[in-house]
């Protein structure tokens, strides 16, 4: 009789850890296995607890758990292994089951719970193979406390998907430290709900962001172990995994999604998604994981349908690369990678002929450009600032083109109304400047944005027209009469359009994304975003751009990067606590977001928070957390060196503190730095040093923020005169300040530290 083995998604986990020698052993073990399940040296045996799960012997010191799931025709019978585990850790108590929620098999491990809360429940573990030991002193007697989840009950846990062997242990511990051990073996969507709810979820937010996604239609069979086999996620054990197992790097190997994100990235959509979730919660892997499945689904041919896209270049560059390891060169090549200003760039170069593109410059060109016509025309009653955002925003935004078309716009969340006699004034300075940029043969990225959303819509508009008297199909593409060219083939640049750290584009940016995607078929539009990480001031509701997402919005809430010290602080950045502040966030569609719910399964050190009474002090105290760090990363576990470089970086508020950080590293204290610039690091050096805007989907092992000085975040000379004169733009530049403190804290992954001289930023959680 032979066996099929497939691996349980916990045991690969555990694989993954073990010494190299144990996983050869392993395989070694499988290749018997599938000869001869029943092979005598194997000294299979069931588990008293449940006579579902049997162990096998792996080799002397180590046991495989599994538990069968069906004999196909020919008789070959197919087991999950579930566990590998030293045989001092193997237990009777033990016990798998299908989950009444998604329908999956579910390895329930109470040996890693806490002795006191099992205790609690009256469970004594015994092991399968008892060494010879003393006998066990009496356990003292614990004082009565009030249990972590005291506001739920049995039938609500239940409900929610919480394993039934764990429901009444999770109702019974008293600290985040037991909730973490109960965890550390429980099932995925147990750990879930469980975090969920000790983060202050309430029942009905935990149902619907954690278990509505991952629940199948019909309630499960209990006993049919061969269907729930089917939609456990689970690896084929075959020869081809031998290479994998001795080289050790599993989840290399293989890439797995949790399955709420694994839900949302194979949902079919009848119109634009949208997917939030703050920092760390997978939201690129998740755009990522749907252009693969998208060009997966994609009919055969040579062009690029997929578009994945994002705001800036260094962010395109990581895009690319992480993409490439993901899906075949065949399908990559189906994708279409590149930043936004680069796809209206390309636009417009399509549009205008080569001897009359304009240069197009940055926003602190523009800026400065704006004041010197302000102070030329001696007008102080804007400020420079607010002239150019009106301009990018609300004209450029909305496609203004006339003086009547200004009166009568939109200009929510731009702080105070404005009279048409100010409206009138404005348009006049703007006029002015737009005639000053073209004489210097220069544009904004912001016009070009503009300017190619125009195209693109029109472009758009023609094939509506001609798709009304026409046979085409949608995602065909339509043949058009063009009068210089005679007849040529005119459609949608794009099947599918993903896009990645959404809440940083332009209004014009959407109108031209939507332009070029069809709106007539499924899956057009997929928006990955978090708008508590806006460090950009663009403000946009999609619903007015034309793109619906009602219906078709998701949540992430679970962090893989960042540690629960960290995010608790990091939280407390943009949602202040005490202070008498109330910060509120779009959800890009004119409703309000919230981080309710955000956690993490990752612990470490608390944050250190360092005063000092100078800049110098705080560079100095800088230099020293730098070394004591480049000390402890410069060797492995096992002693071995290693090169730290790239691990570490220092974020601060600004240009001229960089120059300045930098420049007191290399000659003070000896430590070769490297800048973050828009294009990522810029040379050769150990630390990476950069302003907060360039830490943007980076992430690093330790991190120091320095500077955090009140005064500097936010620059009160920049927002305070705007405390009574526009409080709604007081408001929004505070806003802005936490955003960009609140992903620079969530680029730590391991320790942070936040130092500041005099008195602390007002945005800090102190």
């Amino acid at each position: 009789m032979t066996a099929r083995l497939s691996l349980y998604r916990k045991a690969e986990q555990e694989l993954y850890r073990l010494d190299r020698s144990v996983k050869a052993q392993f395989y070694d073990f499988c290749h018997n296995f599938r000869n001869n399940p029943d092979l005598p040296g194997l000294r299979k045996k069931k588990l008293k607890g449940d006579s579902r799960i049997w162990s096998a012997r792996v080799d002397h010191d180590y046991r495989a758990l599994l538990t069968p799931t069906g004999v196909d025709a020919d008789g070959t019978e197919s087991w999950l292994v579930i566990a590998v585990r030293h045989r001092k850790d193997v237990y009777e108590e033990l016990q798998v089951a299908v989950n009444r929620v998604t329908g999956e098999i579910e390895f329930v491990d109470l040996a890693v719970v806490g002795d006191s809360a099992l205790r609690r429940v009256g469970i004594t573990l015994t092991p399968t193979e008892p060494e010879e030991q003393g006998p066990k002193p009496a356990p003292a007697p614990e004082p009565a406390a009030p249990a972590l989840l005291a506001a739920y009950d049995a039938r609500q846990l239940r409900e929610l998907g919480v394993a039934e062997q764990l429901i009444e242990l999770a109702l019974t511990v008293t600290t985040s430290a037991e909730l973490d051990q109960l965890v550390e073996g429980a099932p995925l969507l147990s750990k879930d709900v469980l975090y969920g709810l000790a983060a202050g979820m309430d029942v009905d937010e935990v149902r619907k962001e954690i278990t509505a996604p991952v629940e199948i239609d019909q309630r499960p069979d209990p006993d049919d172990f061969a269907a729930a086999l089917s939609r456990t996620k689970v690896t084929a054990v075959d020869d081809a995994v031998r290479d994998a197992i001795e080289e050790g790097d599993f989840r290399a190997w293989k890439v797995f999604l949790h399955p709420t994100q694994e839900r949302i990235v194979h949902r079919h959509y009848n119109g634009p998604a949208r997917v939030s979730g703050g920092p760390g919660t997978g939201k690129t892997i998740v755009a990522l994981h749907r252009v693969k499945h998208l060009a997966e689904e994609l009919p055969p041919g040579q062009n690029k349908p997929i578009l994945l896209t994002t705001f800036t270049k260094n962010l395109t560059t990581d895009l690319r690369l992480r993409l490439a390891s993901l899906i075949e060169p065949e399908l990559l090549a189906r994708v279409d990678i590149a930043h936004i200003d680069q796809l209206a760039a390309r636009v417009l170069g399509e549009h205008t002929s080569p001897g009359r593109i304009k240069q197009r410059v940055y926003d602190h060109v523009a800026l400065n450009e704006m004041r010197q016509l302000v102070a030329e025309l001696d007008d102080r009653r804007w400020e420079p600032e607010f002239l150019l955002e009106e301009w990018e925003q609300i004209i450029l935004g909305q496609s203004i083109l006339t003086r009547s078309e200004y009166f009568k716009a939109r200009r929510a969340g731009r702080g105070r109304a404005l009279t048409r006699p100010e409206r009138n004034h404005i348009w006049k300075i703007i006029e002015q400047f737009a005639a000053h940029l073209d004489q210097l043969g220069v544009e904004t990225w912001a016009q070009a944005a503009e300017r190619a959303a125009r195209f693109e819509i029109e472009r758009a508009a023609k094939i509506r027209d001609r798709r009304q008297n026409s046979k085409e199909v949608p995602g065909e593409g339509l043949a058009l009469r063009d009068d210089s060219s005679g007849m040529r083939y005119l459609g949608y640049r794009y099947r599918h359009v993903v896009v990645d750290e959404a809440q940083d584009l332009r209004p014009a940016h959407w109108k031209m994304l939507r332009a070029m995607a069809d709106p007539d078929l499924p899956n057009d539009l997929f928006i990955v975003g978090d708008t508590y990480q806006r460090i950009y001031d663009h403000q946009v509701a999609l619903g007015v751009l034309g793109i619906n997402i009602r219906g078709r919005a998701s949540r992430l809430t679970l962090s893989y990067r960042t540690t629960r010290e960290i995010l608790a602080e990091a939280l407390r950045v943009v949602e202040p606590k005490g202070k008498n502040v109330k910060v509120l966030y779009d959800d890009l569609d004119e409703g309000t977001e919230t981080i309710a719910g955000y956690r993490s399964v990752l612990h470490g050190p608390k944050p250190d928070f360092v005063p000092f009474d100078t800049w110098d002090d705080e560079l100095a105290g800088l230099a020293a957390t730098l070394n004591s760090w480049r000390a402890e990363l410069s060797t492995d576990d096992n002693g071995a060196p290693i090169d730290p470089s790239g691990r570490i970086a220092v974020c601060v508020a600004d240009r001229d503190m960089v120059s300045q950080t930098m420049y007191y590293l290399a000659t003070k204290a000896g430590i070769t730095c490297v800048e973050l610039t828009k294009d990522g690091p810029k040379g050769d050096g150990e630390v990476h040093v950069g302003t907060m805007h360039r830490f943007k989907g980076l992430e690093y092992q330790r991190l120091v923020i320095v500077g955090a000085s009140d005064g500097i975040i936010p620059r009160t000379s920049v927002i305070e005169r705007y405390r009574t004169e526009d409080p709604i733009r007081y408001e929004r530049e505070q806003r802005k300040a936490r955003s960009l403190l609140f992903v620079a804290t969530t680029r730590a992954r391991d320790a942070l530290t936040v130092s500041w001289h005099g008195k602390p930023s007002p945005c800090l959680p102190l």
